[in-house]
């Protein structure tokens, strides 16, 4: 069992700014050290996990929920415009790319919400900004912890819940950054080992260890931030190595079959966040054939991995959220593809979720100069998330403002 190091606050506080609140070990493609978990009860916290995933680029939302039954769609659109006959028909306004077949299975099975125009005032078309803006939920503001970090801190003040936020990726997200939780991060499970010459092994042994530190809070703290990184390394490799599923998680596997093999382990992270990289939806040129095989990634993988939560007996206990930086112009432009925009649709999806369309579909004649006026503002799906499945009751304070929540849980008013 980890010692609790004899640090003060401010100690803490001060090692945290300087870096080591999230210990990147060399090699091991951006891992982060968090103290490792134990099978110990948890006061005031549930078994229910929340799932984020980043489709980063910008993704064209007016391709992916196609409102076919809108002329304006087809005159703003008439090379790249998705026909009738080339869809997945929800219903007589809505419809899906074909190659969402997953999605449309979940949508029919009544586990998906389709929030449309989703986006925020003064909206951003730089890349890097307008996620920094959702990662935050504090729209300029040069706000420093993520909205999932400020809800841990609020969920768990103390810290207690090891392991708490999990971030499938190469680096850390602004997302997860937290004051009083440190992520734990990583990409491939089989590279989650620190790099280390072979003179060093030793040392590193004693390191981990080592007992108390005789009265040094922050050698003592540093200690166990390496020792948890041994154990945590371990643990995801096992957890990895043990898991197997017959469910098939698509084409490309972009990570959510790695959370999956944690669940399946019974880690107690109750939030993980899980991009698709490299700004794979930022269709400039040539869109059609891109962002159709996109989403064929991307709808097999997510409705694999809501397979798998069902299969694994935990699918009442798992929610899933989808959402893009922003959408895409209502017209196309001249190389056939879209140019970056504003509002566009989110998912949530889940077998808590009452499935269905939320909030309104804007006009796409009434435009802001070309782009969407968005109809909801993201943060009231953080609302719905942070008091609606997480439960806690005090969503303003960590959005630092009030914001309606979707009636989209089960039972929700």
């Amino acid at each position: 069992m980890i010692k609790t190091p004899k640090l003060s606050r401010t100690d803490k506080d001060g090692l945290i700014r300087s870096g080591y609140g999230s210990m990147v070990l060399e090699g091991a493609g951006g891992i982060s050290a968090s103290p490792v978990w134990s099978r110990v009860a948890r006061p005031g916290l549930s078994d229910r996990i929340l799932v984020i995933v980043e489709l980063s680029g910008g993704n064209d939302g007016l391709n992916t929920v196609i409102p076919h039954g809108d002329d304006a769609y087809y005159r703003a659109r008439p090379k790249l415009g998705i026909r009738p006959d080339r869809m997945l028909r929800l219903d007589d306004h809505f419809g899906f790319q074909k190659t969402m077949a997953g999605f449309e299975r979940l949508f029919k099975d009544g586990q998906m919400a389709i929030v449309h125009g989703v986006g925020y005032d003064q909206p951003s078309f730089s890349h890097f900004s307008s996620m920094a803006f959702w990662q935050t939920g504090a729209p300029n503001s040069g706000e420093a912890y993520g909205w999932l970090g400020r809800m841990a801190d609020a969920l768990d003040p103390l810290g207690h819940n090891t392991n708490f936020l999990i971030n499938i990726d190469d680096h850390l997200s602004l997302a997860v950054r937290a004051k009083n939780h440190v992520p734990l991060v990583f990409d491939d499970p089989d590279r989650f080992a620190r790099r280390i010459f072979g003179d060093e092994a030793a040392a590193m042994t004693a390191i981990d260890a080592r007992g108390d530190a005789q009265g040094n809070g922050a050698l003592d703290f540093l200690f166990d931030i390496a020792a948890s990184a041994s154990r945590s390394e371990r643990l995801v490799r096992e957890a990895w190595s043990a898991y197997r599923t017959p469910i098939d998680y698509g084409l490309v596997r972009w990570g959510l079959e790695r959370v999956a093999a944690l669940i399946a382990a019974d880690f107690p992270t109750q939030v993980y966040y899980v991009p698709y990289r490299n700004n794979a939806f930022d269709t400039h040129v040539y869109q059609a054939d891109l962002h159709a095989r996109l989403w064929s990634y991307t709808s097999d993988h997510i409705d694999a991995f809501m397979r798998d939560m069902d299969r694994l007996g935990r699918a009442d206990d798992v929610v899933l959220m989808a959402f893009s930086e922003f959408g895409r112009r209502v017209h196309e432009n001249t190389s056939l593809g879209t140019d970056h925009g504003t509002a566009g649709p989110a998912f949530i999806l889940g077998k808590p979720v009452a499935g269905g369309h939320y909030g309104g579909m804007p006009s796409l004649t009434d435009l802001d100069e070309g782009n969407l006026k968005f109809t909801t503002d993201y943060r009231r799906i953080y609302a719905t998330l942070i008091g609606g499945w997480m439960g806690h009751d005090k969503v303003a304070s960590i959005l630092k403002d009030d914001f309606s929540p979707l009636p989209v849980f089960t039972g929700a008013a």
